[in-house]
Formats: structure tokens, C-alpha cells, sequence
């Protein structure tokens, strides 16, 4: 009986198991949507192995990617204008579907994370 309830239990699991091909989306062109201050806004960016080039509120900015495995990255902004733009930024991707990712991230060395999904353009 034991061995019927842990083998219904492992089924279970591995059922609610969730996708994460996150080498699907380390390079591409993409687009982040985020509620601030009650309005949706959105940004676009392409990704090579190496950096992202993100464009917000007709701004363009350049972040090198520094990869710590297939779902792990840091991003570091390349011309930083504030000392807040100095932080790097650890981004996590947890789950992915479709053309789609769900990911943590915060600022390096922050306990606190905010969550995001991002849409794969191509």
C-alpha cells in the first residue's frame, strides 16, 4: 500500500512539473510589460550572448549578460548615469511557455524580488 501512495505521490509531482527551456531565450528580441503607478508599460530588448539593448520611454540603454547557468544571468549596465544604475541586476528565469518566460530578479545581493514575464518577438 505504502509503495502504491508514494508512486501515486512521484506522479503527482512530475505532472506539475513546469517547462523551463531557457536556452530557447538567452538570444532574441523580446518585450516586458510592467505596471507602474496604475499604467502598463512596456519595453523592448535584444539579447545577444553578450549584452541587451533595451528601449524605454524612447530611451536606449546597453547591459553587458554575464550567463551563471541556462537560467541565470547578470545584467550590469554599461553607462550608468545614477549610482543606482551602477547595481547589477540578477535576473532568474523560473518556468517558460510557448514564447514566453516567467523570471525573478532584483538587484545583486537584494533579498527582495519582484517577478516579470517576457515575450519572445523572435
Amino acid at each position: 500500500m505504502k509503495k502504491i501512495l508514494l508512486l501515486i505521490a512521484l506522479t503527482l509531482v512530475s505532472c506539475s512539473e513546469k517547462e523551463r527551456n531557457c536556452a530557447d531565450f538567452k538570444t532574441g528580441t523580446f518585450e516586458f510589460s510592467q505596471e507602474i503607478n496604475g499604467k502598463k508599460v512596456t519595453s523592448n530588448f535584444t539579447r545577444t550572448e553578450t549584452l541587451q539593448i533595451e528601449t524605454f520611454n524612447g530611451k536606449t540603454d546597453t547591459a553587458s549578460v554575464r550567463w551563471v547557468n541556462d537560467c541565470e544571468f547578470v545584467l550590469q549596465k554599461l553607462h550608468p548615469k545614477t549610482m543606482n544604475e551602477k547595481k547589477a541586476i540578477s535576473m532568474k528565469i523560473l518556468f517558460t511557455k510557448d514564447n514566453t518566460y516567467t523570471f525573478d530578479y532584483s538587484f545583486v545581493g537584494d533579498a527582495q524580488k519582484q517577478r516579470g514575464t517576457v515575450t519572445k518577438l523572435k
